[in-house]
């Protein structure tokens, strides 16, 4: 069966979708090593790339498939880039932190804090937590998370003040 780019129906079926994957899961791969350097990451995101293709089949209206393949595998590399880039910050401020000696009191109040952080994490609505840990520790933008979640940028806002409001509460 030839690929068209031009479907006459909104649904990608199977056979479609099989030869866009034959057709160019070897290309995003190779743009995405391009990008990164690392071709396990690069396997990855093209396979993620594809996943969220198959996922989104019924809702696809957009006639012009392979550019979206490549904005979704450099959106998707974008992403992995900056959880890596975080990952290393994290554990470089841990390295940092295990010279610097705590006092029992300091880690006693570091522990309570973490409790109360997680403790107010759970009383927030789902919507308003999944939105808050998108943003803070997936490191989302507001745009990126009212398409992923097909919400307004004004309700992502808003469901980030409101977690802001409770973290301040529950914290301070």
């Amino acid at each position: 069966m030839q690929y068209n780019n031009k479907r006459q129906c909104n649904m990608l079926s199977k056979e479609e979708f099989k030869d866009i994957y034959k057709a160019h899961f070897g290309a995003i791969r190779k743009y995405v090593f391009y990008c990164c350097g690392d071709m396990d990451m690069a396997s990855d995101v093209a396979q993620d790339v594809f996943m969220e293709i198959w996922v989104k089949r019924s809702s696809l209206k957009d006639n012009h498939i392979i550019p979206l393949l490549y904005r979704m595998a450099k959106l998707l590399q974008y992403k992995n880039y900056r959880m890596k880039q975080r990952q290393m910050d994290f554990e470089q401020r841990l390295i940092n932190m295990d010279n610097v000696a705590l006092s029992p009191e300091d880690e006693m109040r570091f522990k309570e804090l973490v409790a109360a952080y997680s403790k107010a994490l759970k009383q927030m609505p789902e919507i308003q937590r999944t939105v808050f840990l998108m943003n803070r520790e997936d490191g989302m933008k507001y745009a990126e998370i009212a398409d992923c979640l097909q919400i307004s940028v004004k309700s992502v806002e808003k469901h980030i003040s409101a977690a802001l409001r409770l973290l301040r509460t529950k914290l301070l």
